[in-house]
């Protein structure tokens, strides 16, 4: 009886080990998603409602950071039942400034960037091809790259007066001859429009998630959906339904571009890009 029953300990110690050797297996295979951290906690899962736990904040509130801009977290859920925790900053242009950075010969990783530019929040920017050149229009502290969108996508841009404005490049096309901007960045599609989703060709992928927007009050917004959990077409819509009060809303280069990070007073958060970027938005204080 001892002998069998020796035996039969050993039979489910391996059954064990080949378990958890085939699990270790499928979690290595799987895609790597970096690592979020806010307020300087790694996390794995979206940050729940706990009372007292540290690090951790609750969900639909705005939390203060430095003079005018705030951090938000929201947990987004598509009608396919698709989920995430979005990041929104929002931004009090009374208090901030704007900045487009472009180096196609030199792209870095967002936190490289974010540490290069010692910023209060930074974004990834528009598309660029495999030679990191911009697809579009590029406007870095007022040397010019790029042509412009032409009847399609929109723009992020602040003039000689820094004024910063979103629009519809389909229903304000750009003017060089008219229109000195000090930066710009271009991309493609109007998420939104007069507080509307737009209709737009997309396919159905899911992805990782950026977007700048103005809400009706005039503030500016970055937003961010870390997780491949939204296609465009769910993404626009939820946009459109959130409580932000969005007037107008512009998609960034998403997938292995998408990042985000903030530093402003003790309001802090980061989602590195897996790409590096040659485009980034940067928003500092005034």
């Amino acid at each position: 009886m001892p002998v069998l029953k020796t035996l039969y300990v050993k039979k489910h110690f391996m059954q064990l080990c080949l378990l958890l050797c085939l699990t270790a297996y499928s979690l290595l295979s799987c895609d790597v998603i970096p690592s979020v951290s806010i307020n300087g906690t790694p996390i794995t899962s979206p940050p729940t409602n706990v009372a007292g736990a540290q690090g951790t904040p609750q969900m639909n509130i705005w939390y203060k950071g430095s003079t005018g801009v705030e951090i938000r977290y929201e947990d987004w859920k598509s009608p396919g039942n698709n989920e995430d925790t979005v990041t929104i900053v929002r931004f009090d242009l009374h208090y901030v400034k704007l900045s487009v950075a472009y180096q196609p010969s030199d792209p870095l990783l967002l936190s490289d960037w974010m540490q290069k530019e010692q910023a209060t929040a930074i974004i990834n920017g528009g598309y660029f091809d495999n030679q990191n050149n911009a697809t579009a229009l590029v406007v870095s502290n007022g040397q010019v790259s790029g042509s412009s969108y032409n009847g399609f996508g929109g723009m992020l841009s602040v003039d000689t007066h820094g004024t910063i404005a979103l629009r519809s490049l389909h229903d304000q096309p750009y003017d060089p001859n008219n229109e000195q901007l000090q930066q710009a960045t271009q991309s493609s599609p109007m998420l939104l429009l007069h507080s509307k989703a737009t209709q737009f060709d997309a396919n159905a992928a899911s992805s990782r998630r950026s977007a700048v927007a103005v809400d009706k009050q005039g503030r500016l917004l970055f937003i961010v959906s870390p997780n491949m959990a939204f296609t465009l077409g769910e993404f626009a819509d939820l946009l459109a339904t959130s409580d932000l009060a969005i007037d107008n809303a512009l998609n960034l280069d998403g997938g292995a571009s998408t990042g985000l990070y903030v530093k402003a007073g003790s309001q802090q958060a980061s989602i590195d890009s897996i790409a590096k970027l040659p485009i980034v938005i940067i928003v500092k204080g005034k």
